[in-house]
């Protein structure tokens, strides 16, 4: 038996078993998907036509698999008018094997295979929860210290003096960005930047945004406003 079906706008004459490509249908590998869209059917020489398709009849199919058509490009010029247009596309196909031929209403008796999963694939996502689960808790022994880490860059690198702080962007080359830095770290007063030492210096140097030369500079400045 044959049948002549339409699908995508084109007819095609398939019989049951037949391997074909049709444009895209809805559907992934395995399943059975329908044409209702039956234009003629027959055997041999006796041959039923629709007007303009068939009453009751069906063709099933199974979808082998989903992929594309080579890229047709469209290229068009007009001359003397500098115009040129290229468009390239690639029409979505599908793979079908044709099932059954099912006339009179009769319902498709062939269902979409079940759809299991390779014993390599179970095999790798079992292995992948094994190793995230040791990760995990390695994970949660190492948050404790990435927080005493933490806590521990968080302490200022001084002790801020008792009293008021001193405006520190009287000081040429410290802004205001600056100064709120220098206040984090304990610095808020000229007399301190005045007193400090040179490994303060090579302290400030180490854990901040600033140069030897700079803080040097400052403290001869904060030596002459400390005396004010």
């Amino acid at each position: 038996m044959f049948a002549v079906i339409k699908t995508g706008g084109k007819q095609y004459r398939v019989a049951a078993n037949d391997l074909l490509k049709i444009e895209k249908v809805e559907g992934q590998v395995g399943d059975i998907v329908e044409i209702g869209h039956v234009l003629a059917h027959g055997e041999g020489e006796n041959v039923t036509f629709g007007a303009p398709f068939v009453d009751g009849a069906l063709v099933t199919a199974e979808v082998v698999e989903q992929g594309k058509n080579r890229t047709v490009i469209a290229f068009k010029k007009r001359r003397r008018q500098n115009s040129r247009r290229k468009i390239g596309h690639r029409q979505l196909l599908t793979t079908v094997r044709i099932a059954e031929i099912l006339l009179g209403g009769a319902k498709p008796t062939k269902k979409a295979a079940a759809k299991t999963e390779p014993k390599a694939e179970v095999a790798a996502k079992t292995e992948a929860k094994a190793e995230a689960a040791p990760k995990t808790e390695a994970k949660a022994e190492a948050a404790p210290k990435k927080e005493a880490k933490t806590s521990e860059t968080a302490a200022p690198l001084f002790k801020a003096p008792k009293g008021e702080p001193d405006d520190l962007t009287v000081i040429k080359g410290i802004g205001p960005v600056a100064a709120g830095q220098l206040n984090e770290q304990g610095i808020t007063t000229f007399a301190q930047i005045a007193k400090l030492s040179d490994k303060d210096v090579a302290k400030i140097d180490e854990h901040m945004p600033f140069s030897t030369d700079q803080i040097t500079d400052w403290r001869e400045q904060a030596k002459e406003l400390a005396k004010k």
